[in-house]
């Protein structure tokens, strides 16, 4: 039987493709290695429950325990994008994390552990096109727990909203078009524009010197005008005071005057 069952703590078959090691060289890593890759974890899983669940493996009194935790962020947002890597002391400490906690739910997610040849900067960021996991661009289900639908799937429902909200500005648009014309085929004159719902008033007609024919339609023509105002003085009492009567410069009576004054 134990040709048919795969051991607990084997290795996955993963090989980080940015690494520059060979084949041999991280299978040697992979014997000696202190490291575990958690993965399925939920974006609200905290380090203190990751240290909470591994560190009962941990050989606290034979010199082991967890060293670090390294939560994986994602490349844009520097949040928790759901993978974490958690070194301990010795190796065997994280071949039993494998054998024991790899399979068992946290925050209701069943995670995975996987021996890591060694963490190195950099690797705690996400790789995919939108900054998290390569996983969650192509994700087709809903996954509350990690962030809802996938990258992918987000951007095509977006986009199917985009355009069902501009075909609904345009049937509005239409709808509205259609509904004016129909105004002024009746007769009527259509909708009221934006902003023109208010009275005219009469005296605004006044004001604005439109108000001739609401003159004419009244019989205001009949009514007396006030007269031209009348001059302050008369021609008797110019030709006292000044000893002719005062006229305007710029009037002539006969276009021979300017010749005799000459």
């Amino acid at each position: 039987m134990s040709h048919i069952l795969e051991p607990l703590d084997a290795p996955s078959s993963y090989r980080d493709s940015r690494s520059h090691s060979s084949k041999h060289e991280q299978q040697q890593a992979l014997r000696q290695t202190c490291t575990l890759y958690l993965g399925n974890l939920s974006f609200y899983t905290t380090e203190e429950q990751i240290y909470e669940v591994f560190g009962r493996v941990a050989s606290v009194s034979s010199g082991g325990g967890i060293k670090r935790i390294i939560m994986g962020l994602d490349r844009n947002t520097k949040t928790p994008c759901g993978f974490a890597f958690v070194e301990f002391y010795t190796h065997a400490e994280a071949v039993d994390c494998m054998r024991y906690v790899s399979g068992t739910k946290v925050d209701e997610r069943v995670i995975r552990c996987d021996l890591d040849p060694g963490y190195k900067e950099g690797r705690q960021y996400g790789r995919g096109r939108s900054g998290g996991q390569v996983r969650d661009e192509y994700r087709q289900e809903y996954d509350a727990g990690r962030g809802g639908w996938g990258h992918n799937r987000l951007r095509e429902e977006e986009g199917r909203k985009r355009m069902e909200a501009e075909q609904a500005r345009r049937t509005e648009r239409e709808q509205l078009y259609q509904e004016g014309t129909a105004g002024m085929d009746a007769g009527g004159g259509g909708m009221v524009p934006m902003g023109g719902e208010f009275v005219y008033e009469e005296m605004e007609g006044d004001a604005r010197g439109h108000g001739g024919e609401r003159e004419a339609k009244e019989g205001w023509e009949d009514k007396p005008r006030a007269t031209k105002r009348e001059r302050s003085y008369d021609d008797d009492e110019d030709e006292e005071l000044y000893g002719k009567s005062e006229k305007n410069p710029r009037f002539r009576d006969h276009d021979d005057q300017d010749a005799d004054d000459a």
